[in-house]
């Protein structure tokens, strides 16, 4: 089955947890939907199995679906001609993720309001700085020389390039 197919029913399941993502795939009608669902559950019995997690915290945090290998085939056309078709085929990647328990998000969030309530209590000062050099009175250049800005500002401004050529036509 063609990549692009089978991402219609991979989008549908994306984020959601497993009871959901089945109930999704067996409410819609696709013929992708069967391949995605066998791989579903594969994925969870593994992660039952080998990571001894619980089916029901795990939700579905990525899937993606690549191409695979295409066959291609011959149609013969008028003339002694003959046109390819492509038959392709996907790779589907899934990666279920585990969500902790309600208790532990509670206290989590509760320790993310605290330290947010702590920095906007703190009283902050801001400094000014006034640099003398800036106001046009000297400046030293890479080359180890000072330079007056203000002179160097006057000269720009000067000359007949500025009479003679504009940069916008009026």
């Amino acid at each position: 089955m063609s990549p692009r197919k089978v991402r219609v029913s991979a989008d549908i399941i994306r984020g959601c947890n497993i009871e959901d993502a089945i109930f999704r795939l067996n409410s819609t009608i696709k013929k992708s939907n069967e391949p995605i669902k066998k791989m579903l559950l594969s994925a969870v019995a593994n992660a039952e199995n080998n990571f001894n997690l619980d089916r029901n915290s795990l939700i579905i945090s990525d899937i993606w679906v690549g191409e695979g290998i295409s066959l291609k085939r011959w149609m013969p056309r008028a003339y002694g001609r003959a046109s390819e078709i492509l038959k392709r085929s996907s790779h589907i990647y899934i990666i279920l993720d585990g969500i902790e328990s309600d208790n532990k998000k509670s206290k989590k969030k509760l320790k993310i309001n605290k330290s947010e309530k702590d920095i906007t209590e703190g009283h902050i000062e801001t400094v000014e700085k006034n640099d003398d050099k800036k106001d046009g009175v000297s400046r030293f250049s890479k080359k180890g020389h000072y330079q007056l800005e203000s002179k160097k500002k006057e000269s720009r401004e000067k000359g007949w390039s500025k009479k003679m050529f504009k940069r916008k036509s009026v």
